[in-house]
């Protein structure tokens, strides 16, 4: 397996930029996800590392070798795409056995890695049908099996399980986690879907047309989002948002919402005009005794929690509160906010202000 390592990658399509200027390292073994929204840049990103992509400008290291301007065939990367590109007049077997067919191989060694790789997964039992009859599971095993089959230094999937309905799609998520952490093989997974990031990856980088938005662990980027964009696009429901008029200054800790001073983590910069109170739905707290308050427009009940919509003077926030609390609509509520869960943002150029509990993870680059 190998570390990748991406510096200043740039790709233009004519007048347009797919991708400004990333940088990133994906450790040796590790799960690595490229996480946005569609058009973010992230199937690119992932293309360029894999070959299929020339880069405008930029370099790919592999394995401790600058790859750039190297084609796919001489990188030794196995690609999986969401649609699985399975030939279909061949049956599991002949499909888990091409790439080792095409090198050479002897038929007694590719009989035992074929062998090794169906174990693997799982699908012993299917080795001699044909692809096309099989579940889109099982298709996607398949796939899977002639990636492994010929243990490239690093595999890229894009949006492998994206053909496969919600139930399932959960279940094999579980099962290509498994399958990593057994073979420690270096993966970069290119989704739209933060859930399955969150789940999945030991990084993430967050990419917003083009750019990378942030780049840490999940759990990092949840508790500490470098940007708007990435506090709404994390979370469900995402991080609630306040914006008001004010200024904070090295050594504050504290922000003034209307009448309500409300403890924020102590800030290391200094900044002014529209800012953004920003705090997870789980971090509100229903309390008669605090300063600031709102009105109960709606709830929706989640089993063992129910989101709450208040409407207050800043705006709308939700709240996650167990079900068990007694919530009437149309209630005037105070509200409280532990100060170490809260950031900051300058609304306009939709950043994180720098404190001591929440230092910039990996911002924009």
């Amino acid at each position: 397996m190998a570390q990748i390592v991406i510096k200043n990658l740039r790709k233009e399509f004519g007048a347009f930029t797919a991708v400004k200027s990333s940088s990133f390292t994906v450790e040796d073994g590790e799960f690595f996800m490229l996480l946005g929204p569609s058009g973010c840049g992230k199937t690119t990103t992932l293309r360029m590392i894999a070959g299929l992509e020339l880069p405008t400008s930029g370099e790919i290291w592999i394995d401790g070798e600058e790859v750039a301007q190297k084609p796919a065939s001489q990188r030794d990367i196995a690609f999986v795409f969401q649609m699985f590109a399975l030939y279909p007049h061949l049956n599991v077997r002949r499909n888990i056995s091409y790439p080792l067919v095409s090198q050479g191989m002897s038929k007694a060694a590719v009989a035992a890695k074929v062998a090794e790789v169906a174990r693997i997964l799982g699908i012993e039992h299917i080795l001699d049908k044909g692809v096309s009859g099989l579940s889109g599971g099982d298709r996607q095993r398949v796939a899977l099996g002639r990636a492994i089959v010929r243990n490239p230094k690093a595999f890229m999937m894009d949006e492998p399980l994206g053909a496969l309905d919600a139930e399932f799609r959960e279940h094999m998520a579980e099962e290509l986690r498994a399958l990593h952490d057994r073979m420690k093989a270096t993966t970069v997974y290119v989704t739209h879907d933060q859930l399955e990031a969150m789940q999945m990856g030991d990084k993430i980088v967050v990419m917003n047309h083009g750019v990378i938005e942030q780049f840490g662990r999940p759990q990092e980027i949840y508790d500490k989002p470098a940007t708007l964009f990435v506090a709404e696009f994390i979370g469900s429901p995402p991080m609630n948002f306040l914006r008001f008029e004010g200024r904070v200054r090295p050594g504050q800790d504290h922000v003034r919402l209307g009448e309500a001073e409300l403890r924020v983590p102590r800030q290391h910069e200094e900044a002014g005009g529209e800012l953004v109170f920003g705090v997870r739905p789980e971090h509100v707290t229903l309390d008669d005794h605090a300063a600031y308050r709102g009105r109960v427009v709606a709830s929706e009940y989640l089993g063992t929690t129910q989101i709450l919509t208040i409407d207050t003077a800043h705006g709308a926030i939700k709240a996650r509160v167990p079900s068990s609390q007694v919530v009437k609509s149309g209630e005037l509520t105070g509200l409280r906010f532990t100060p170490e869960t809260v950031t900051l943002f300058e609304a306009q150029q939709g950043r994180a202000l720098r404190s001591a509990l929440h230092d910039e993870g990996g911002a924009r680059g």
